[in-house]
Formats: C-alpha cells, structure tokens, sequence
C-alpha cells in the first residue's frame, strides 16, 4: 500500500494525499498546488506522504 500511495502521489498527487490523509487541510493545499503546477503537487504528495509514514514509523518505535 506504502508504493502505491507513492506512485499516486507522482502521477496524481491529490489521490495519493487523499488515501493517506483523507479530506483535510494537508488535501486542499495538495489541489491547489496541483493546480498550480503538477511539478508542485507532485513534490508535495511525496513529501506529505513520506512525513506521515515518518510519524507511523515514530509511532511504532
């Protein structure tokens, strides 16, 4: 599940923040990053998804 959020978060950024934080703050500003540019939502979705498996893994210790 862990890679496919991350090719999501590649290919279509706001999917991929969307299965990993759901409907919220971190989703609107990954959309309106998007729409700016896909390079931005891009780096964005990989950067979120990567903080919040950071934060599992944190969790878990």
């Amino acid at each position: 599940m862990k890679a496919l959020r991350y090719i999501l978060g590649l290919l279509i950024p706001p999917v991929g923040v969307f299965l990993t934080y759901g409907v919220g703050q971190t989703l609107f500003i990954n959309i309106l990053l998007t729409c700016l540019g896909w390079i931005p939502g891009s780096i964005h979705a990989v950067w979120a998804i990567s903080k919040h498996e950071e934060s599992l893994d944190r969790r878990t210790i």
